[in-house]
């Protein structure tokens, strides 16, 4: 019986399109998808160190600045194998939960954010990151909550741990990224899969979001993960 986790994007929520769109289907075929809110009802000192303890509890279990994350884990019992599914910084998040846990035995990636400081920084401004960094905090726009909340600079420093050539473990993985992404470049997922021959990229044509290829999104998770075979 394996256990399906999604892992939202930066400055989204469970209640995304893509995490409903992908937990509708899930419930079609009575297999429950968990989606933790990553927020954890504190985005200002968001990291992604805080996301890998709310998921897992990763290691020692870190002190937290403002709301305390939820004291049960989502991955359940350590016999149970699991498949993440992460979109976008989410699914940054997903590898490097992967890469510690043997117990994480497939990956969906769908737009996964590596580089994500490198592409994302700039699109700010080079003023605006001085500021940030000055001052510790800075409002970006939240999708989920649709309005702009202070994150603090934390964040960067902390993304700045999580670099791709860490990530070596060989576990099968699926990548599904737009060829017209204009967050996350597809060459981004191309140079992450050229030296992983375990890792599975389809490229679709679509932008960031992946809107528009939602039944093809499905139809490549489900044969990747062999469902509607008994194998779940």
């Amino acid at each position: 019986m394996t256990s399906f986790i999604y892992l939202h994007g930066f400055a989204s929520s469970p209640k995304s399109t893509k995490a409903q769109d992908l937990s509708d289907r899930f419930t079609q075929i009575q297999i429950k998808l968990k989606i933790p809110d990553l927020n954890a009802g504190d985005f200002s000192h968001l990291t992604i160190t805080r996301q890998l303890h709310q998921v897992k509890f990763y290691g020692e279990r870190p002190v937290l600045s403002g709301a305390e994350v939820s004291r049960t884990a989502e991955f359940p019992d350590p016999s149970i194998p699991i498949t993440l599914i992460g979109s976008s910084l989410g699914g940054l998040t997903s590898a490097h939960l992967a890469e510690q846990n043997p117990q994480v035995q497939r990956l969906v990636l769908l737009a996964p954010a590596f580089g994500f400081l490198s592409h994302w920084l700039p699109s700010l401004g080079a003023e605006k990151i001085k500021r940030w960094h000055q001052e510790q905090y800075c409002f970006v726009y939240h999708y989920g909550e649709g309005r702009e909340l202070p994150l603090s600079y934390n964040f960067v420093t902390d993304a700045a741990k999580y670099q791709e050539n860490l990530l070596q473990r060989p576990i099968p993985t699926l990548i599904l990224h737009g060829k017209q992404d204009e967050v996350i470049p597809i060459q981004a997922s191309r140079d992450f899969a050229r030296s992983r021959p375990w890792v599975e990229l389809i490229e679709l044509d679509s932008d960031h979001t992946l809107a528009n290829v939602t039944d093809k999104i499905w139809q490549a998770i489900r044969s990747f993960c062999k469902l509607g075979n008994g194998d779940w």
